[in-house]
């Protein structure tokens, strides 16, 4: 838990659409807030690089500790600051998204306990695309 995964500081281009490059390899800011508090899908939203690009490097280096990844371009962080403090989300290719539980919509969200022991048991909705 808060180690770099391999992928995580060599991603494949295709999966970073900021025209600054991702610097896996930069310190992570652990006190500046998680910039987001609802899903945002830049691949069909990403249009403006002075709008976009500050968001899309501090959603991969503000508020949050990585837990670790599925495959290319997919991790699970959990945020440490901001207005999703305490909560977990995916970052994946083109997305990201709290994680919430499988259960019907109008159960609460999840909280990092649960999402672990879904990920310990693999249970989660994740299970079905991890590779191998």
């Amino acid at each position: 838990m808060g180690r770099r995964p391999e992928n995580w500081q060599s991603w494949k281009a295709d999966c970073w659409l900021s025209p600054e490059p991702f610097d896996g390899t930069a310190e992570r800011k652990f006190t500046e807030p998680f910039p987001l508090a609802e899903e945002w899908q830049w691949e069909y939203d990403y249009y403006d690089d002075d709008e976009h690009s500050p968001l899309l490097h501090g959603i991969y280096q503000n508020g949050s500790v990585l837990l670790g990844g599925n495959r290319d371009c997919e991790f699970w962080v959990l945020v440490v600051t901001g207005s999703q403090r305490g909560r977990v989300w995916w970052l994946g290719d083109g997305c990201a998204a709290p994680y919430a539980d499988a259960g019907e919509e109008s159960e609460p969200e999840a909280d990092f306990v649960a999402w672990f022991q879904e990920w310990q048991a693999d249970r989660g909705w994740w299970s079905k695309h991890v590779d191998g």
